[in-house]
């Protein structure tokens, strides 16, 4: 009962701090605008400066949208890779998928020169990234889990990862050579990671895939608990362990897939995120353990994106760098604690 309360008050907070986050990325850039403006603005009204209504409908609101996008499913993704191999550093980025993902955008980019102008046009067209980036990640996902099923060590499954990424530069540094300025600026953009400029139409296409790949998340947290207990237990509890498997690498490359064609390959949010929402809530339960990750995750992004804005000043920073600075310090110290991992 105790325990109800206590999940019951930090999911209370974690609404309002999302709330408050999620203005506070609207409200704070190159151009402050008051959060009274803000919510008046959002709530169908009109802001004090219709330039200020403008900046809001069209820019800030957009990025805040994707930030809650690219947070939450992240985050949902480290959390099932975590669970399915029972590794808590297992992750989109750190398992090579972010890295497949990566590879299929580049091929794309880098490669649309060799193609027929009319291909070329279908390629680079949001949905054909799209459709290259979650097949690249789906394929990377498939090869670690064959690969899993034979080694059954962890440590050479995130090596197998690590290996997998020094391929990818290495390919990605053969198709640099051979491709044009305008090519080589279009992906250096992309891999710094982005979360604005992004149309409605963008943004809805984004959301369709984090949606659809959070639901198929959703159906699978019983199968998740299940697993924790390893895959002999979970047969024996009567779990089709192939079914759910397959379930778990289909969101996963969805979600991973999707964010990064759209906002490029950002680290470490789903290796981080799922670790804070288990040490902050002390459980292993996912039925807790999915919701907390959502709202940590959209958290920590707008958080991220506030930071990379540097309000007050005419200079937004990578948001991949900016994760990375956060992030970083966070998987160093749950290493150093690594006897407390659940």
């Amino acid at each position: 009962m105790a325990n109800k309360k206590r999940n019951t008050i930090l999911f209370v907070v974690l609404t309002l701090g999302l709330l408050l986050m999620f203005l506070a990325s609207i409200s704070l850039g190159s151009v402050m605008i008051p959060l009274k403006d803000v919510f008046t603005s959002l709530t169908g009204g009109h802001a004090a400066k219709s330039t200020w209504e403008y900046i809001i409908i069209n820019y800030r609101l957009p990025k805040a949208i994707t930030a809650v996008l690219v947070g939450t499913g992240l985050s949902i993704s480290g959390l099932l890779m975590q669970t399915l191999f029972r590794n808590p550093l297992a992750g989109p980025d750190v398992l090579g998928l972010s890295s497949g993902a990566s590879l299929s955008v580049a091929f794309v980019i880098l490669g649309a020169g060799f193609l027929p102008p009319f291909l070329s046009v279908i390629v680079l067209s949001p949905y054909g990234i799209v459709i290259a980036s979650t097949f690249g990640s789906t394929m990377v996902l498939l090869l670690v889990v064959v690969v899993s099923q034979r080694l059954r060590d962890t440590m050479a499954i995130l090596i197998m990862g690590l290996m997998f990424g020094s391929f990818t530069i290495a390919i990605v540094s053969v198709l640099t050579y051979f491709s044009t300025a305008e090519q080589l600026q279009k992906f250096t953009f992309w891999s710094m990671g982005s979360l604005g400029n992004f149309s409605w139409s963008t943004i809805g296409i984004l959301s369709f895939c984090v949606l659809f790949g959070l639901l198929l998340s959703a159906n699978c947290i019983k199968p998740l608990n299940a697993l924790l207990l390893g895959e002999n237990y979970a047969k024996s509890m009567g779990l089709n362990f192939k079914r759910a498997r397959l379930i778990i690498i289909v969101a996963t490359s969805i979600l991973s897939g999707s964010i990064t064609a759209f906002a490029g390959p950002i680290a470490f949010i789903g290796l981080a995120v799922p670790h804070i929402a288990k040490l902050t809530f002390q459980t292993s339960n996912h039925t807790i353990l999915f919701w907390s990750t959502l709202f940590f995750g959209a958290i920590i992004m707008l958080f991220c994106d506030i930071v990379s804005q540097m309000p007050g000043f005419d200079v937004t920073l990578p948001i991949n760098a900016i994760t990375s600075i956060i992030g970083a310090p966070v998987v160093i110290w749950l290493l150093i604690r690594k006897r407390n991992f659940q």
